[in-house]
């Protein structure tokens, strides 16, 4: 069964982005999954994260966000998690701004949309911990977010 740490990965784990507002986080995050041979294009993979954007929030509260989207541009199943000091205006159900986003890669095929729904469960499960959430923002590197996720 997959867990949390089967999908973490520290080189997809920014403790400190710079993103000032939702599209530049979306973008630094879809660039490290670029970089880190999640997604093989870009431009794709942020068109079909905006096209579920846009069918309702992602804000889920409490300070994080995950935004997703089932790609073809995916070809590895993964996350980018990027956390900011400062909040970012996003969509959420408390209409609190975002300090912790979680970008989903999934791929668009029927395995796709198995793993989308697991992963969404899994994160869920973790993420309605407000410690979990606490430990992670406040995390200063990597591997305190790895830590915070999966103990």
């Amino acid at each position: 069964m997959m867990e949390v740490k089967d999908i973490v990965d520290l080189n997809t784990i920014h403790t400190n982005i710079r993103a000032t507002n939702k599209e530049e986080a979306i973008q630094e995050l879809a660039e490290t999954l670029l970089v880190n041979g999640y997604i093989t294009d870009m431009e794709d993979f942020l068109k079909d994260i905006y096209a579920r954007e846009a069918m309702g929030q992602t804000g889920i509260g409490n300070y994080i966000a995950i935004p997703h989207g089932k790609s073809d541009s995916v070809k590895k199943i993964g996350v980018a998690i990027g956390i900011t000091q400062d909040e970012i205006e996003w969509e959420t159900l408390d209409g609190k701004g975002v300090k912790g986003i979680i970008l989903f890669a999934v791929g668009n095929d029927n395995d796709g949309a198995q793993t989308h729904l697991k992963l969404l469960s899994l994160f869920a499960r973790k993420l309605g911990n407000d410690e979990v959430i606490e430990k992670m923002l406040q995390s200063e590197n990597a591997e305190d977010v790895r830590e915070a996720l999966c103990s």
